[in-house]
């Protein structure tokens, strides 16, 4: 018996390894998941569609792998729109399948139901493409592009928009099983020249980035083989592991990090757009880098931005860093530990003043909740927490506070966190501000049954624009919020609740995460807090 369009489309994800899936059932999918409901994808019931983005951008970044977004037609594909946003910025892999009127009505402004006028279009402004399928037989070949892309390029959201007409389609053929896809191995003659620098390099620094999060190992090798410090992006946190003696963290926007980097005669940068949130947050573009620069990326438009390289090698990270370990001589001393240790030194992170509340918070993570996946919102506990956080391990430590810098993304990325690596314990790190953005994904937290803790620093607002507007010396307006009683939005969504105002306090209830399955609202009084401390 032949199958529907539909029903290749799930049958395609399954082979090409996706296992889960998340969308809000409307009348122009209900043929999706007539299929969904015929196969072994697990599906997740957000409660908005930006929340289903978040959930796919949570569960590929604590997997490695995508996860597929059901989505309607119209305001189904704006909601997402912003979560595919943040993916693109951060390079995340995502497949979003959505519905489109029927082929002989699109573009002749008929009124339909959840007509928008070149949707296609309007989503490929936050995607590495949108493709509307006009024939059935092209489905294969349609995914294929996608997961080569996921498997081979530099990832991000992909949109497939799929007409009501041809949903229901016969598919004309049983869909081959997917190729398997390798990424580019880096040119033999490039590692030689990288190396020969190297080799001779006295002040040599590595610059990691999320591009090394799947090869942990090999940065740390070729870390510790060049003895050079590295400063890592805020998604490449915990690659080198805890505490590293060569790990300056992403500290990269910081005075003696970047003095560290001016000075450094030979600098390798794998896997990184060199961009502003990581090495520019003070938006001065003084990250400089004097000395030669080898750039190593998976993308090649990626080795022509921002910094200018004197080496460009186009290959995936873990690739390219085995490679050039193979190409470099014996392991030679170069006090790397010693500079590394004279920069956090100059650093002081613990006692700077603006970060001091904050390192008695991540003190109490670590104590209590040592392997725990920590996703975080744009608010300033996580702010400071990319510079004071030490990971175990990559894929732990990952937050909006990057490229495109949305709210509401902490709690339904940590739920997509927690459906990838059930073994690990979440924390979803949000202000009371940006929680507001998401409050119905409580709902999806209590549905999923996951004992995921959303610790939420209450400060009445948001402050982290309260206090830019004090300091570009503009009058309050808009930033002070009445915060919700969080108690009660916990007891209405049948989640625990704690309220804490000092460090022993949250260690208490940290403690009490694994006791059920239900999800954990931690309430920070901030105010209270900072007077404990």
């Amino acid at each position: 018996m032949s199958q529907t369009c539909a029903q290749q489309l799930l049958s395609l994800l399954e082979a090409h390894g996706v296992d889960t899936a998340f969308g809000i059932p409307g009348v122009h999918t209900v043929e999706f998941y007539r299929a969904l409901g015929q196969g072994r994808i697990q599906h997740v019931t957000p409660r908005h569609e930006q929340g289903a983005g978040f959930m796919a951008d949570g569960y590929a970044r604590a997997s490695g792998k995508p996860a597929a977004c059901f989505i309607i037609t119209g305001p189904g594909m704006t909601n997402i729109a912003t979560a595919m946003g943040q993916a693109l910025a951060d390079s995340v892999p995502m497949l979003v399948i959505s519905s489109v009127n029927q082929r002989h009505t699109l573009g002749r402004g008929q009124g339909r139901l959840h007509e928008m006028p070149h949707q296609s279009q309007t989503l490929a402004g936050v995607s590495l493409f949108s493709h509307t399928l006009l024939d059935p037989a092209a489905l294969p070949e349609v995914l294929n592009r996608a997961f080569a892309i996921f498997a081979s390029a530099r990832p991000g959201p992909v949109h497939i928009e799929i007409p009501l007409d041809v949903m229901t389609a016969p598919a004309p053929q049983a869909a081959a099983v997917p190729a398997r896809t390798f990424p580019p191995a880096p040119a033999p003659a490039a590692l030689e020249m990288a190396a020969e620098w190297l080799a001779t390099a006295q002040r040599p620094l590595l610059l990691l980035g999320g591009g090394t999060a799947a090869s942990p190992k090999a940065a740390r090798r070729l870390v510790e083989h060049l003895d050079a410090p590295a400063l890592t992006t805020i998604n490449a946190k915990g690659v080198l592991g805890l505490d590293h003696p060569l790990d300056l963290g992403a500290t990269a926007s910081l005075p003696a990090a970047r003095r560290l980097a001016s000075q450094a005669d030979v600098v390798v940068a794998i896997g990184t757009e060199l961009g502003e949130t990581d090495y520019d947050m003070y938006t001065d573009e003084g990250f400089r880098l004097d000395g030669r620069l080898i750039r190593i990326d998976i993308d090649p438009q990626q080795l022509g931005r921002n910094q200018a390289a004197d080496l460009a090698i186009l290959a995936e990270a873990g690739q390219a860093m085995n490679g050039l370990l193979e190409h470099l001589p014996a392991a030679t001393r170069r006090d790397g530990a010693a500079r590394a240790a004279a920069v956090r030194h100059e650093l002081a992170l613990a006692d700077d003043p603006e970060l001091a509340p904050y390192v008695p918070l991540y003190a109490t993570l670590r104590e209590v909740l040592p392997e725990a996946i920590v996703v975080g919102d744009s608010t300033g506990p996580v702010y400071a927490g990319n510079f004071l956080a030490s990971l175990p391990a990559p894929r732990r430590w990952f937050n909006a506070a990057t490229g495109f810098g949305t709210l509401g993304y902490g709690l339904p990325a940590a739920l997509g966190a927690a459906l990838a690596q059930p073994q690990h314990p979440v924390v979803a790190l949000i202000g009371d501000g940006g929680l507001q953005f998401v409050l119905g994904e409580l709902g999806t937290a209590r549905d999923l049954g996951r004992a995921v803790a959303v610790v939420i620093w209450n400060n009445d607002g948001y402050d982290e624009i309260r206090r830019y507007m004090s300091m570009s010396e503009v009058p309050h307006l808009g930033v002070d919020l009445a915060a919700p009683d969080f108690e009660a939005l916990a007891s209405g969504y049948a989640c625990r609740y704690r309220s804490v105002g000092d460090p022993a306090a949250l260690g208490q209830a940290l403690a009490e995460l694994g006791a059920d399955d239900s999800p954990l609202l931690i309430e920070v009084d901030a105010t209270a807090w900072v007077a404990a401390l």
